[in-house]
């Protein structure tokens, strides 16, 4: 039986998957994903070279499925902020790795860092060209865009950063139809941003 290089990868990456969601870049252990994997770790530091830059790999893969899902179709935002929530509610992975890139990295740049800005700035320029931050000049417009989006992101990944406050000020235990009604109120919470910025323009 031939060995297949392009199978053993996929089987590391997702093992990191795992490992980095549930232990971080600093708690992973090469050697969880390597026996998780069935790959020996010569393999990783082969295809990967390293822990770090497996990190770094993982979580642009991860972001780079959530950007490519059709998240934020500025002709459609409060729709497509419901398929964003959705997508979250689906790879919970996402934001905890997100969170463990934010706590150990802190200040410091991130793996992949130029080019996952690069990424943004595409998704920026789309609701620039959409009309977001019509009727200001540059670099203001822009800013209006990049603004919307953080803000966009934020109403929907906070709903899975932190599940603690769900109990503390929702009274609620963090369960589907808490979701379904939080995803409601996070669509129409957009919608009547949207409309209200809309109406500014």
């Amino acid at each position: 039986m031939s060995y297949d290089a392009e199978a053993t990868r996929r089987r590391i990456f997702q093992a990191a998957a795992a490992e980095f969601a549930a232990h971080g870049l600093a708690g992973a252990r090469v050697e969880r994903i390597a026996t998780a994997a069935k790959a020996n770790k010569q393999a990783i530091y082969l295809y990967f070279g390293g822990k770090d830059k497996l990190f770094g790999a993982v979580v642009r893969a991860k972001v780079d499925e959530v950007c490519h899902s059709g998240a934020l179709d500025p002709g459609a935002v409060a729709e497509s902020v419901g398929q964003l929530f959705d997508w979250y509610q689906d790879h919970p992975e996402l934001i905890r790795l997100l969170l463990w890139e934010a706590l150990e990295s802190g200040a410091g740049p991130v793996q992949g860092e130029d080019e996952r800005r690069a990424d943004y700035r595409d998704n920026v320029r789309d609701l620039v060209d959409a009309g977001v931050g019509a009727g200001l000049d540059e670099p203001e417009r822009t800013r209006a865009a990049q603004d919307w989006m953080f803000t966009l992101l934020g109403l929907v990944a906070w709903n899975f950063a932190v599940p603690q406050l769900c109990r503390l000020v929702l009274d609620e235990q963090d369960d589907k139809a808490v979701l379904a009604r939080r995803r409601d109120a996070v669509v129409a919470t957009v919608r009547t941003l949207a409309a209200a910025r809309a109406g500014d323009a």
